[in-house]
């Protein structure tokens, strides 16, 4: 049993209880929620603010916001990958969050829950491309499920905070906040790839404890310990989790840790924005190498026994920049001109990655007639361990079998948002993916659109 066993259990009394205080607890999704709209919302341009009967600002006065947003993708390869073809997908994700301090008096407390009800009729990714990186972040397994779950605590003057309950690390480490406009910005390839089960990112969370410490303006660390497989060994994690109700305590942790600096990305600041994290992540399982077998022999040897030399945890390490070229006057730290990148290593041996990084530029906020618009360019590239390429030219080198060596898949994204009112966009989007799988299918090309509508 390991340590995040007691952790979670505990947890899971606490979050009994708060929900025996309340029933519609949560945490603010959004940054702002005045009259209990998180902001931007549809509801803004309805009558009455879409709360005829002021329910939401009657449980936003004690501590209660709900939200919906809703994101539906038409996407079509229209050549290369695995096959042409179009798909409809979509996610409508439901949050609710209380701040328990205005409900019940409990300093520093709060509480969120949100749940995904996924739909599509393909996958673009899986079933049309056939690539490793991501091509819509949204892309899942139909179902209806449970994402976080958790209370927030915060002490020392508010200059730190421990959550405790279900989490999903994407939610907080190792993202750009500037890349989140592109369809294929999500929990990187190098992580989603190497991790048990993906990780703990969507449509997956797990039990976990997440620390997060300001020791001065600007400055922030996270540090979180989860539990290392959102799912059952050797499934489908999508299948054998499908609800999100799994709550899997027992499985070797997963560790990660995040130092941010951030420098003018306040709205009454002037100078140009900028945002730098540094992170790295350690899992304490076991892993199988991708070359070599328990007797020192390669994998594809006939005489080596064929079974796979363990190491002793894996780990990675990233860097990431968001850093604004061009503030326009009373611009805010998204506006005008700004470039973003990730950047991650992982050891050879075991992990089917070994390098990736990503990056882009985004254009925001320019034209006097479309305020609200935002258009850029982004890139992907996740490179093929030498491990595996090692695998795989041992296949040839033994059978005489011609067997394809992966070495990298590259994508590139053009996208433009564009809104039609405050909380609803539409997107139209192009992306070239080079190689797809490491060069196991031909380059392929998708063109879709995207709307996005908050509630």
């Amino acid at each position: 049993m390991t340590l995040l066993a007691p952790l979670c259990r505990s947890a899971g009394l606490a979050l009994l209880g708060a929900l025996a205080a309340s029933q519609a607890m949560a945490q603010a999704w959004w940054d702002s929620a005045p009259k209990g709209i998180p902001d931007p919302s549809v509801a803004t341009s309805l009558p009455s603010n879409g709360d005829p009967w002021g329910w939401r600002q009657w449980l936003s006065e004690r501590g209660v916001v709900f939200g919906i947003e809703h994101t539906q993708d038409v996407l079509s390869n229209l050549r290369g990958g695995r096959q042409t073809g179009t798909v409809q997908q979509g996610k409508v994700q439901e949050i609710i969050t209380v701040d328990l301090e205005k409900l019940a008096g409990a300093r520093g407390l709060s509480f969120f829950a949100n749940m995904f009800q996924i739909y599509n009729d393909g996958r673009i990714r899986r079933d049309y491309v056939g690539g490793i990186n991501t091509i819509a972040a949204i892309e899942a397994m139909p179902s209806t499920r449970l994402s976080e779950l958790w209370l927030e605590q915060k002490f020392a003057g508010d200059k730190a905070s421990i959550r405790i309950g279900q989490l999903a690390a994407d939610s907080e480490f190792f993202y750009s906040e500037l890349s989140t406009m592109f369809l294929q910005s999500d929990w990187p390839t190098i992580a989603a790839a190497n991790l048990p089960g993906g990780g703990a990112a969507y449509p997956l969370s797990t039990p976990g404890v997440r620390l997060k410490i300001e020791p001065m303006k600007d400055v922030a660390w996270f540090f979180a310990v989860l539990n290392g497989n959102p799912a059952r060994p050797d499934t489908d994690p999508e299948l054998s989790n499908r609800r999100g109700l799994n709550f899997r305590v027992n499985d070797p942790p997963f560790l990660i840790s995040e130092v941010q600096f951030t420098r003018n990305n306040d709205k009454k600041d002037v100078g140009l924005a900028s945002t730098l994290k540094l992170g790295g992540w350690y899992h304490t399982g076991a892993f199988a190498d991708n070359r070599y077998a328990n007797d020192g022999l390669p994998l594809a040897d006939p005489m080596s026994t064929g079974i796979a030399r363990q190491h002793n945890g894996d780990y990675g390490v990233y860097a990431i920049i968001d850093q604004q070229l061009y503030r326009p006057p009373g611009g805010d730290n998204q506006s005008g001109i700004s470039v973003f990148s990730r950047i991650s290593a992982s050891p050879n041996d075991r992990n089917q990655i070994s390098f990736y990084v990503d990056g882009g530029i985004i254009f925001a906020n320019l034209f006097a007639s479309r305020p609200d618009d935002r258009f850029g360019a982004s890139v992907i590239f996740s490179k093929f361990s030498k491990g595996v390429r090692g695998f795989e030219a041992d296949v040839f080198a033994f059978t005489g079998v011609p067997e394809v060596v992966q070495t990298y898949e590259a994508n590139l994204e053009l996208t433009y948002v564009a809104q039609i009112v405050p909380g609803w966009t539409i997107q139209p989007d192009l992306q070239i993916i080079w190689r797809p799988d490491g060069g196991v299918w031909p380059n392929a090309m998708v063109l879709g659109a995207r709307s996005l509508l908050r509630f």
